[in-house]
């Protein structure tokens, strides 16, 4: 009979593994400044301060290049809700609280540079743009109901940070501008080195606690939507990236679902008990039926896309 703990003797019996990874990326963090990443010689006042207002034709960025800076945009800015789940279902104290507080700072910085970017480019309509986070971070953003709190959010996190850093590097290929490119590469970074701290605990928790972890991650990613939900226009603009390879299905598929759950070996260990051994048959009629839903997103939006192509090819010049 495998083990079942607490949340609290989870949190408590991972401490260790927390400091020693903690403590690991502090050795190892490069530390980086975001102003040193925007070209502020693009820069010039708006007309309150006697200057001109944005205008559509000062942007630089394409519709798809626009939607998605302004999708992950919004997604760092809901960041105290995070930092309030985070700090809920973890702990404020020790190696824990440490992980939170410098977790938080680190993120804080990507939506520092990326709207000081868009601002001083003139990359999007910065009322827009405004009223949009105040939208967004009003609504905030929560863990379901029925998540148990630790294992639930360390397994959301571990996926939601790797996908976060496939938008975030796509995003800079589409946006036509290297100083963008370089500054999204360097928040990709960050991201993954979240994912490994993430990754790496919730895989002790695995191995703590197999079938109470199985059921959470099986959770977690048959319900799995990326952080931005709820955003103004987040479902057509999410479609968008999609249908231009920012983050689509086979991206989730291949480069976030398949990498984690082979690095932890969910289909090839022999710990756990009748209810991990009925999650992990979960999880592997949803790795098949994603598989599926691959193809038909793929095949609808082939369809789409060559529809667009007729359309722009019969156009008059």
């Amino acid at each position: 009979m495998t083990r079942e703990l607490t949340q609290f003797q989870i949190l408590t019996e991972l401490e260790p593994v927390a400091e020693e990874n903690l403590n690991r990326r502090l050795s190892m963090a490069k530390d980086w400044n975001p102003h040193d990443y925007v070209p502020w010689d693009r820069g010039r006042n708006f007309a309150a301060m006697g200057g001109e207002d944005w205008d559509p034709a000062q942007s630089t960025l394409s519709e798809v290049a626009k939607i998605a800076m302004i999708t992950n945009l919004l997604t760092e800015d809901n960041l105290p809700s995070y930092h309030r789940e985070i700090a809920e279902n973890f702990s404020q104290d020790g190696a824990w609280g440490t992980w939170v507080g410098r977790w938080t700072a680190e993120e804080n910085r990507h939506g520092i540079v990326i709207r000081d970017y868009l601002v001083v480019t003139r990359g999007v309509d910065p009322v827009a743009l405004e009223e949009a986070r105040m939208i967004h971070m009003t609504q905030g953003a929560q863990s379901p109901d029925d998540w148990g709190g630790f294992l639930e959010n360390v397994a959301y996190v571990t996926f939601q940070e790797l996908a976060t850093r496939v938008s975030h590097r796509n995003t800079g290929k589409v946006c036509n501008d290297a100083i963008a490119d370089r500054m999204l590469q360097r928040i990709a970074a960050d991201e993954n080195l979240h994912m490994i701290f993430y990754r790496t605990m919730c895989g002790a928790g695995l191995d703590l606690v197999p079938d109470q972890a199985l059921e959470a991650i099986v959770k977690v990613l048959t319900n799995f939507v990326m952080p931005g939900a709820g955003m103004p226009n987040f479902r057509r603009n999410g479609v968008m990236m999609a249908k231009h390879g920012i983050y689509d299905l086979r991206q989730h598929m291949e480069e976030v679902v398949n990498p984690v759950i082979k690095h932890w070996n969910i289909f090839g260990r022999n710990d756990f008990g009748a209810r991990g051994e009925k999650a992990r048959e979960e999880l592997g009629s949803y790795v098949e039926k994603l598989e599926a839903d691959v193809l038909k997103f793929e095949e609808q939006r082939d369809r789409m896309l060559a529809r667009e192509a007729a359309r722009g090819h019969l156009q008059p010049a």
